[in-house]
Parts: C-alpha cells; structure tokens; sequence
C-alpha cells in the first residue's frame, strides 16, 4: 500500500498537460537525440527529442518519440515526423554540454522553410550511407534509415536502423567506448536540464 501522504494521479481525471508534467518530472534524467532531417526539396531540419532509447541490439536500432506541434502550431505535425515520412532518413546527434546553447536555438518554434543549422551556426556534415548531414561539431552521430513508425495515442515512435556511427577521437576510448566524461551529454529532466555528474559503480562504499 502506498504511504498516507503519497498523493495518487489517475491520468483519467487529468488534463493531458497536467499527466505530461508528471512524466518528465519523474522520467528523468533523458537523454537527448538531436535529429537532423531533410524535406524532399531538400531543406535540412535540426530539432532535439528527450523521449529517446535504444530499442534493439541486433540490429541496431534508435527510437525517438514525436510528439504533436507544440501550441504555436497546435494540431500539426513537426517537421521532423514530416520530413522523416518522405526521405526514410535522418540523422541522430549527441548534444555535449559545450554545444547547450546550439541545442536550444535548434529547439525554438521557426517556420519550416527556416534552416536550423544556420540559425543554430552549427555546420552540415555529409553522411556516408543517406543523403542527410550530420552535424558536424557534435562528437557522436548515428546515421539512420526509417524502420517504422508507431502511432501512439498523440505522439509516434520513429525506429531507425543504425547504418553508421561516427565518434570522434576525442569522444573515443577505444575498444567501442565512449569517453563520456570528455564530452559530457547534457542531459533533460523537467523544463530544466543537467550534466552528467562524476559516475560510479555499484555497490556504493559505505
């Protein structure tokens, strides 16, 4: 049974923003896939997601979760859903601590003809296997081509098959590892965000 203080939600008798606070106060910390994509004139889009994971092993797959426009664009579809239904690619980069302020220019409601990565001053990368960049200054990206797409209640989940991973060296330890304290993931919890603090294995000393 739950303690006599714990305040219990049921999302039935919840507004929908109401039950969304409560999961990404407590879902937390997310990592952060910042996604780029491209329309099919060929228009590049730049925009982080904090609901990402890892969905398979073998093969390789990431999953990122699209929510609906946002109120400035209520009942549309972002431009990154958009864009990944008509090419079957994108791109999935890192965000380190150091390109934080990149992030957030990348995550402000532009019109879709608006270029991200120019208003974000960050620098298309080519890809080796898709006709989408990366973004060149962030230390890890994931090249991807579209497995599916989920309907899920408002939002979908877009699986991508890993064809390339690039780590730069100064985010490589070798034997397949990340240097994550090198580059340091900036991390979302609420409305807020955090860095990694220094990790430890468990179980703790006392």
């Amino acid at each position: 049974m739950p303690a006599k203080d714990a305040h219990i939600f049921n999302p039935e008798q919840l507004e929908t923003q109401q039950m969304y606070k409560l999961l990404i106060g407590s879902v937390v910390p997310r990592p952060i896939a910042w996604v780029s994509t491209k329309n099919k004139d060929g228009l590049l889009n730049l925009a982080p997601f904090s609901f990402f994971t890892v969905a398979s092993r073998k093969p390789p797959t990431l999953l990122v979760s699209i929510g609906p426009g946002v109120q400035e664009r209520k009942g549309t579809v972002k431009d990154t859903l958009t864009n990944v239904r008509e090419t079957e690619e994108f791109v999935i980069n890192v965000v380190p601590d150091a390109l934080a302020n990149n992030m957030y220019e990348s995550s402000l409601h532009l019109a879709p003809e608006v270029n991200e990565f120019e208003k974000a001053g960050l620098t298309p990368e080519p890809s080796e296997t898709i006709s989408v960049p990366a973004v060149q200054e962030s230390p890890i990206a994931f090249e991807c081509k579209l497995d599916r797409i989920i309907e899920v209640g408002t939002d979908h989940l877009v699986l991508g098959q890993v064809q390339r991973a690039r780590v730069d060296d100064s985010a490589y330890l070798g034997n397949y590892k990340t240097d994550i304290a090198n580059w340091e993931p900036l991390a979302r919890l609420a409305g807020d965000y955090a860095n990694i603090t220094p990790a430890f294995r468990l179980p703790k000393n006392e």
